[in-house]
């Protein structure tokens, strides 16, 4: 039997800490599925389309890594997907409280899904994708903060952004 994990995420952009996660990842299950999610409680600076395009872009080669989207309850959409397993990535101990509360309701709603927690590497501990999209905004260094791919998306959004005000 196959071991299949969603890694989900908004990716609002994928940053290198992201990547990371899912490197890891790929090494533990025979499946991950990187999940782009659509969350009604965030409003997010790209579309769907261009995160996924990004992150096809940039994992969409590792081995035993697919890269899909969805909306919904991810205990329903990792059940569409055979899916045993949800990877979550951690920072620091305020990720992990609201992290373990998610989990809880996750094993609420399906006692059968298990969650990991994979700590980020250590020269990740400090990013977000909030944290890359206000540096880049305000014309900012990102270099090593997210894929090259990634850079160069957020310099021409920014630079249309910028040429707008």
């Amino acid at each position: 039997m196959n071991k299949i994990a969603v890694y989900p995420g908004s990716f609002d952009p994928v940053t290198n800490g992201h990547l990371d996660i899912i490197k890891r990842a790929s090494y533990i299950f025979d499946e991950l599925i990187v999940a782009v999610f659509n969350n009604p409680n965030k409003n997010p600076t790209f579309s769907m389309e261009e995160r996924v395009e990004l992150m096809q872009k940039v994992a969409g080669d590792i081995p035993g890594v697919r890269i899909d989207y969805f909306s919904g309850l991810l205990n329903e959409y990792a059940v569409q997907k055979n899916a045993r397993n949800i990877v979550r990535g951690l920072r620091a101990l305020s990720d992990f409280e609201k992290e373990f509360q998610q989990a809880l309701m996750y094993k609420k709603l399906n006692p059968d899904l298990e969650i990991m927690f994979l700590m980020t590497s250590q020269e990740y501990g400090f990013l977000s994708s909030s944290l890359v999209k206000e540096i880049a905004s305000l014309g900012g260094c990102i270099d090593g903060l997210v894929p090259d791919p990634v850079k160069e998306f957020l310099l021409k959004y920014y630079k249309k952004q910028n040429k707008k005000k």
